[in-house]
This record gives C-alpha cells, structure tokens and sequence, in this order.
C-alpha cells in the first residue's frame, strides 16, 4: 500500500539531473504526473514545471532551466509504464505544444471518477472524499516561471501527484469490478490524441462573448481594439486580461467616445489605463468611424441544417433510453453518451448492429455495451 504521507520532493533543473532521475524511474509500472504554467502572468504560456510521482518518491522537473526533455519524452511514450494524470487533456496539449511530448498508456483519474459515477471529480474532492486529505490551494494562481521559486510553491506543486497512484490503484479494482475498466481504456487511449487547435484566421470578435449581436460598426471598432490589445500583450508580454478584459472593449465598441473625456464618462477604463491607452484607443475608434459602410464586417452565421421530425423524434427517444440506463448505472447520462452522440445515431437511424460502424463518433466500448439498446429503442420505441 502506498504511504499517504507526503515525501520531500526532489527538484531537478539540469540535464544531469534529469538523467540520474530518469535513470531511478524508468523501470516503475506507474508514474504519476501533473504540470504547472504561467498562463496567468504572460502572453504566451509555457509549462513551467512538470512534477513526476512514484511509489515511494516525488521529482519536481523544471523545464525552464532543462533545454532537452527527450529522457522524458521517452518515458512518456513507454507504452509499457502507465501514466497517471488527473484531467489529463490541458496536460497533454501542453506538451505536445511546448515539448512536442505524445503519451501512451495514459490514466486519466478525473476520466475513471465520472465513470464511476462520482458527482464531484476535482483533485481536491476526490482526495478528501477517498481519503479525507485536503490539498492547499493558495499557489494555484501564482507566476510559476518566478525563479527561484519559494519551497512552499514547490511542496505545493508536488501535492497534486503524491496520491494519484493510490488513486488510480483503486479506481482501477472498482472499474474492473463494474465492468467498465476497459470503457476508461478506450476513453484514455483518445484523451492522448489532443492537441491545442490552431487560431483561426476568423475575426478576433468571433471570440468575445455577445459580439454576434453587435452592429456591423461596433463590430468594426472591437476588432480594431482587439487588435491593438493583441499587439500590447505580445509587446508587453502580459495575458490579454490584464491589458483591458473583454467587456471594457465591447463596451468602448458600442459607446465609441470620441474625446478623452466621453472615455472616461465610459466606466469602461480605469485611470491608469487610460493614461496609458486613452489616446491610441480615440484615434482607434476615430478610423472605425470612417470605414465606408459596404467595408463593414459582419457577423460570421453558421447555417445549421434543419433537422427533419424523424430524426427529432428519434433523438427524444435516445435521450429517454439514455436517462433511464444511466441512471440504472449510476452514472451521469452525458458520460456514458453525449448529445452529439445521440444526434448522430438519431440521424443514421441504424436498424441493426452493423449499422452502428456508419457512426464514427460512437466508441467501441459503447457499440458492445450499449449497441442491443441502442437499436432496439429505435425499432420498437417504448410507447
């Protein structure tokens, strides 16, 4: 049985280090792991600490100070060593991101609680709802590219893996006695296969809450400050929230001040912002205002296709076989089938087993365990 008391971590910052590490963890079955980033603190974030958990130890990686990780990686991509992380999908799109690092044999404990069906599946809950250990949680937002860093920080950052083993060695008996152990498998191996998307090239508007109801002139002028905040932010290497939030730039697009007073009459600012913004966002919006009205962008619509009564129809059906064998399972409906899920049964409308292989969205583990229901709540729906 693992120690529940927590290990003094070791702190490893160079390329020695790394290796001697590597070197004692290697030959583990499983091995615990969680990252921190600066995403709070600087325009482009970066991983700054990734912290690793055995059996019996605790390492604490600093990839600022480390410039090749390959040791890593290839532990990592050793399929034979389980990889245990908590809500795995942030981690493994930020070291793909930053390391180029792809993980095999992963184990999501977040993934493995909602098949279990836990109601709360954060760290924190789980760990004081399995074993009464609260984690503190005070350095949760603090700049961790600061160095040197503080030793509390470090002791902090080593809590969120010294109990994943355990964690995983029990979830792992109690999905194997529901029968749902190979479910999480399957859920896991496609969890490793996410990477952060590309920005696309749509207006910057596209992505603030509200714009879509916006005129095609406000549109014009939030754009123009959403550009010029990108430009500040990279310049200043700050996060774009703490140059100017989204609202006060949604709100000075609607308004649109034309003097230095009619901004501050705004409330959108505050002073020190606009003793250093004021006049570029003036000048900002004086342009906006002179854009011929056959230059104005709009508001990109996603036509969405009407969906026949049939496959409404059908959808209802699903959704009420849903909740019921969820339930029956104890489960939350939207773990064991999603929506879209749903949706795209309802439109192939499969008559028979094989017809489920038409639905590249169903998972293997759903089509086996759930395929008999699934067909026959859509040729005999329950009156």
């Amino acid at each position: 049985m693992l120690n529940l008391k927590p290990s003094t971590p070791g702190y490893i910052n160079s390329e020695s280090g790394l290796n001697d590490m590597i070197a004692k963890i290697d030959k583990e079955s499983f091995l615990a792991f969680d990252l921190e980033a600066d995403s709070m603190y600087h325009f482009a974030e970066k991983v700054c600490l990734i912290q690793v958990g055995t059996p019996k130890a605790t390492y604490i990686i600093d990839p600022l100070s480390i410039p090749d990780l390959s040791p890593l990686s290839k532990v990592l991509s050793d399929p034979d060593i389980v990889k245990i992380f908590h809500g795995a999908d942030y981690d493994i799109r930020s070291l793909y991101r930053d390391f180029q690092i792809t993980i095999y044999n992963l184990f999501d404990t977040e993934l493995a609680s909602r098949f279990l069906g836990n109601a709360e599946t954060g760290l924190n809950a789980v760990l004081q709802n399995r074993f009464g250990i609260t984690l503190e949680k005070k350095y949760q937002k603090k700049d961790w590219s600061q160095r040197p860093l503080p030793e509390p920080m470090i002791a902090y950052a080593a809590g969120d893996v010294q109990y994943l083993i355990l964690l995983y060695q029990i979830q792992k008996k109690e999905l194997a006695k529901k029968g749902r152990l190979g479910w999480v498998e399957e859920e896991c191996r496609d969890l490793t296969l996410v990477r952060s998307g590309v920005l696309n090239k749509r207006p910057l508007f596209t992505r603030i809450k509200g714009a879509g109801r916006l005129d095609r002139r406000s549109l014009a002028a939030l754009e123009a400050l959403l550009e010029f905040r990108l430009q500040i932010a990279e310049q200043k290497d700050r996060p774009l929230f703490k140059v100017i939030g989204n609202g006060s730039l949604a709100k000075l697009a609607v308004i649109r001040p034309k003097t230095m007073k009619q901004l501050g009459e705004t409330n959108a600012l505050s002073a020190k912002q606009i003793n250093m913004y004021g006049k570029s966002i003036i000048a900002i919006i004086h342009k906006a205002l002179k854009i011929p009205e056959d230059q104005l962008p709009q508001y990109p619509r996603t036509h969405t296709p009407r969906v026949s009564h049939d496959v409404t129809r059908r959808f209802k059906l699903l959704k009420t076989w849903r909740e019921k064998k969820a339930n029956a399972l104890e489960i939350n409906s939207g773990v064991l089938i999603n929506n879209a899920t749903l949706q795209s049964i309802a439109e192939v409308n499969p008559q028979n087993i094989n017809d489920l292989n038409a639905i590249p969205v169903l998972k293997s583990w759903q089509k086996k365990e759930l395929g008999n229901d699934i067909v026959s709540c859509l040729i005999k729906p329950e009156k």
